[in-house]
């Protein structure tokens, strides 16, 4: 009887453990839902200097967002030489006008890992293309002033980039993206330095994204 009660108790731990399956893994949390919408600035750093920009994402479904984006910054000659004179002031040496490219892209955006990497990192791959205007403006005038002599030139621009989205807030975004720009004009270009056109612009800029999902 003892033999047979032993047995028992040894046996019960093993029915219990049986119908959830040995060595099964706890079912995995659910997937966070972020709203589909977001809209917010992009504060951007290049070679060229600070940039300001906007944009608009609509989320199509777990992996694909679309986006659109609108931006301001300044562009320089990578053969620029500025220096500093005894008074503090900075000059750079051939300078002929200053370049500002405000491009607005179309585009999509592939998020990386989203089975396997938590929510509150959200990896992604997003590219983009579009129209770009090029404002130049005499180097030689006053900074605000020089914008009453401002001429626009048109050409067209795409960007590539490698980023992220941080946190599980429902209601505010925060990411940071990586992004090699491309601005190919179809004519003689823009002249930044004295006699020197350039056909093509761009660089790597490093973006903070900061806005509001809804």
């Amino acid at each position: 009887m003892k033999k047979l009660l032993l047995t028992i108790l040894l046996f019960i731990p093993f029915v219990c453990i049986m119908p959830q399956g040995i060595g099964e893994l706890a079912p995995e949390k659910p997937a966070e839902i972020f709203p589909d919408n977001a809209f917010g600035m992009d504060i951007m750093f290049s070679e060229g200097g600070f940039g300001l920009g906007t944009f608009y994402r609509r989320q199509l479904s777990q992996t694909f967002t679309f986006f659109t984006d609108f931006s301001v910054s300044e562009s320089k000659d990578e053969n620029e030489f500025e220096y500093i004179d005894y008074y503090g002031n900075t000059y750079s040496v051939g300078k002929k006008n200053r370049v500002f490219l405000l491009p607005l892209n179309f585009g999509m955006q592939y998020r990386l890992f989203s089975e396997t990497i938590y929510d509150n990192l959200r990896p992604y791959l997003n590219a983009g293309v579009g129209p770009t205007m090029v404002l130049t403006t005499p180097y030689d005038e006053e900074f605000f002033s020089s914008f009453g002599r401002a001429q626009a030139h048109y050409a067209l621009g795409t960007y590539i980039g490698l980023g992220a989205n941080f946190g599980l807030d429902k209601s505010s975004l925060i990411g940071i993206n990586m992004r090699y720009y491309i601005v190919r004009f179809f004519d003689e270009g823009v002249e930044s330095l004295e006699g020197r056109y350039k056909k093509n612009l761009g660089g790597f800029y490093l973006t903070i994204n900061i806005g509001l999902m809804y």
